[in-house]
């Protein structure tokens, strides 16, 4: 059986105070979820401030997604998450909360307070793509199981898992949220039941739970894309995969023509890092022509960004080049 406890009569956090101290009696196997926001005070993450624009941009080492004053950014933990999980709720007014510089850290000081066999998640609220609504999700944790990875196994069928990879520190952390809520001043909750999951070492935190930026089929926000193109001097000896090239190639199709006919070609030349990619016209090059192949270029720039691959539009005897690697 599993059972989500709520941890209640936690005092006002503030700067220095020791979050294991306050959470009370636990058993071995339990699981300790913690909310970010009082790590933060704990941790003196509070700044005077009257809004949150600066601190957003402060904390943002990548704008992924804008729309009006909404920013979703990519925070230096590697979350991509509103407002780069700077926070004006649950805070004195006048004042913000950042997330702790190293939420994974202030788990296992958390942990080593405990002085028991307990795992514990720091969490914070995330919205989600192409879902209404917000839910927790462990953004530091330490002693517990991150993920279960099912992948090589089979379902009660016989079908084989080639992909199911189960995030079990966020699915705690969405729980126990349950009975923290957010306007109830219940910070921590206990899970207890899963002690299986729960580690002897502090383990490797929610390092496996961030997907890298090459994996990201969806870097982007699409008010971004144009942006997300950048031009590089140097590349490094990298293999650049062939098929995200093509693939880039081929929004050349989709580019703008003045009269209306495909009036460019894409020469490929090489084999390693940097490719070099050759445009021309096809047929006289009149003004009409030069313009398409103009346009042509962009989209195949821009796409090649979106697959992970940096660029450089220059020229090579006398004519137009686009080189094509990872940046050194």
């Amino acid at each position: 059986m599993i059972e989500i406890l709520p941890v209640h009569g936690i005092p006002e956090v503030g700067p220095g105070d020791d979050i294991a101290s306050l959470i009370g009696d636990l058993d071995d196997g339990d699981i300790v979820v913690v909310t970010s926001k009082i790590v933060s005070k704990a941790e003196g993450r509070v700044r005077q401030a009257p809004d949150r624009t600066a601190a957003i941009m402060e904390e943002t080492v990548r704008v992924v997604a804008r729309r009006g004053d909404t920013i979703i950014s990519q925070t230096r933990h590697g979350f991509v998450m509103a407002a780069a999980g700077v926070d004006a709720s649950n805070t004195a007014p006048g004042t913000i909360l950042l997330l702790p510089e190293d939420p994974d850290a202030s788990a296992r000081q958390i942990r080593k307070g405990l002085r028991k066999r307990v795992g514990v998640i720091v969490t914070d609220t995330f919205g989600r793509p192409w879902r209404h609504g917000l839910t927790d999700v462990a953004i530091g944790a330490a002693g517990v199981l991150p993920l279960e990875d099912f992948r090589g196994g089979a379902d009660t069928h016989g079908n084989p898992l080639s992909a199911t990879v189960t995030a079990l520190a966020d699915e705690i952390a969405s729980a126990a949220e349950l009975v923290k809520g957010k306007l109830g001043n219940v910070p921590v909750a206990i899970v207890r039941g899963l002690s299986h999951l729960v580690t002897d070492d502090d383990g490797p935190g929610v390092r496996p739970l961030v997907r890298p930026a090459d994996e990201d089929l969806f870097r982007y926000g699409s008010r971004d894309v144009v942006f997300a193109r950048r031009t590089v001097t140097s590349f490094t000896d990298r293999p650049v995969d062939p098929e995200a090239v093509r693939r880039a190639l081929l929004a050349a199709d989709a580019a703008a023509s003045p009269t209306g006919e495909k009036a460019w070609r894409f020469t490929v030349d090489g084999d390693a890092s940097p490719y070099r990619i050759v445009p021309s016209v096809e047929g006289e090059p009149t003004p009409a022509r030069l313009l398409a192949l103009g346009a042509a270029v962009q989209n195949v720039l821009v796409q090649l960004a979106m697959e992970g691959l940096d660029s450089r539009w220059t020229m090579d005897d006398a004519a137009g080049v686009i080189e094509v690697g990872h940046g050194g």
